[in-house]
């Protein structure tokens, strides 16, 4: 089964060239539309349903910020992927609070992109390592003001987030403690819930805060 793509970058240039680029990956990847705007990404995913948009930020009538957010909102079962230029730790911060499932630079090795593409599908977190630390950073906050609630997570849940935090997949965390991917799903969807939590990057970004993982 190939994941259905809505490329959406204002660059005509950059987005030809990556839709071109994606034919080398047909067996992976459909590119099933493209997008100059943030209107036109909100359009074609309310149209198409793809499995995941690559969405540039610095876009025209309605950047790819409010763009993630529209389409997050009414498609919840969309995955965003910010595909940008753009190092602001601002950037990043926000397109992760308006609901992407990643952030990459335009510079990325695109085996590396097209490796992470499946793992998006799955609800996994598309962020380089570099990146990932920058919003561990950020999201841990200084005051310790967040609720907590480790108390309340079990053994085999804290497990589970550290090896969440560490980076790795539903299927490898399975294997790494003999259970199915699904009771991996169900543990980590039990520790959102008991930490208020939306999202696998603000619970490892809050396993960084407790101390429970080593933050490099």
């Amino acid at each position: 089964m190939t994941i259905k793509v809505v490329v959406a970058d204002d660059h005509k240039l950059f987005r030809q060239g990556l839709i071109g680029l994606m034919h080398a990956y047909d067996d992976l990847v459909e590119v099933v539309g493209e997008a100059a705007t943030g209107r036109e990404a909100v359009q074609l995913a309310r149209r198409l349903r793809p499995d995941v948009v690559l969405m540039d930020i610095q876009m025209p009538d309605g950047d790819g910020l409010e763009a993630t957010r529209e389409i997050k909102q009414t498609l919840p079962d969309v995955a965003v992927v910010i595909l940008t230029s753009s190092e602001l730790d601002e950037h990043l911060l926000q397109a992760m609070q308006m609901g992407a499932s990643g952030y990459l630079l335009k510079d990325l090795d695109a085996d590396e992109l097209f490796e992470m593409l499946p793992g998006v599908v799955r609800d996994e977190v598309a962020l380089t390592r570099t990146m990932a630390n920058r919003l561990l950073k950020m999201m841990a906050s200084p005051d310790g003001s967040r609720a907590d609630g480790q108390g309340e997570l079990t053994e085999r849940e804290i497990e589970v987030l550290q090896l969440l935090t560490q980076g790795a997949s539903n299927p490898q965390i399975a294997e790494e403690l003999v259970i199915t991917v699904n009771t991996v799903k169900t543990h980590i969807r039990h520790i959102l819930t008991k930490l208020q939590l939306e999202n696998r990057t603000q619970a490892a970004a809050y396993a960084v805060q407790k101390g429970m993982v080593p933050s490099e």
